[in-house]
């Protein structure tokens, strides 16, 4: 006896089940009929609904068996779970980097072509990926999400609160690879490892002098402006 099939009135394709009939005429009819209740946000799926759901009920039934860590869909689990294992199945075609997450991957990929798909709205600057024009926008709207909750200070980039929090703890992570020293910034580390290798990389373009930091080469210039 043959399946009974279910056709598409619009084009040609026939479906096994009325319900992926159903779910494939919507992309015609714009019919999204899974309205979540806290935002003004509707779903074609059900499936999707459920995932958008649990950002909103906190609600995280994927867990990892290696350590103990929950996630709120299959797709973020399986992503986790590569900080396990180290498998790197995105490789770029260009360079010999392989990546965990195929975000990561086509990040990497405008290195090599260059492409900057995010734009600021306020000035013209362009970004390879849209975390990089958040944080950009702040400069705009002096948004600074990230407190210390030891201080009142604010910053508009998680980076600067980690380096600030040190302040209070006394955290120096970094250490110096030739003597014993330590450092709360890889910045200062790098310009400390200068005392060792004696590098000059900021070169003053009116004269033959060079300098460890580029603060002293813009302190030099001044002799030759007399700013």
């Amino acid at each position: 006896m043959d399946k009974k099939l279910y056709p598409c009135d619009v084009c040609e394709k026939s479906f096994s089940q009325s319900s992926n009939l159903t779910t494939h005429q919507r992309a015609y009819t714009g019919g999204k009929p899974y309205a979540c209740s806290v935002y003004d946000k509707s779903f074609n799926e059900s499936g999707t609904f459920i995932k958008h759901r649990r950002t909103h009920t906190g609600k995280k039934p994927y867990e990892c068996n290696v350590c103990e860590k929950v996630f709120s869909n299959s797709g973020n689990l399986m992503k986790h779970r590569r900080t396990h294992t180290g498998e790197k199945p995105y490789a770029c075609d260009v360079c010999d980097k392989s990546f965990s997450e195929n975000g990561a991957l086509t990040k990497h990929i405008r290195t090599h072509t260059g492409e900057k798909p995010y734009a600021c709205d306020v000035c013209d600057k362009t970004f390879s990926n849209s975390g990089n024009l958040t944080t950009h926008r702040r400069t705009h709207t002096g948004e600074k999400p990230y407190a210390c909750d030891v201080c009142e200070k604010a910053f508009s980039v998680s980076s600067n609160l980690t380096k600030h929090r040190r302040t209070h703890t006394g955290e120096k992570p970094y250490a110096c690879d030739i003597c014993d020293k330590f450092f709360a910034k890889s910045g200062t580390l790098t310009s400390h490892r200068r005392t060792h290798t004696g590098e000059k990389p900021y070169a003053c373009d009116i004269c033959d002098k060079s300098f460890s930091e580029s603060f002293t080469l813009t302190t030099h210039r001044r002799t030759h402006t007399g700013e």
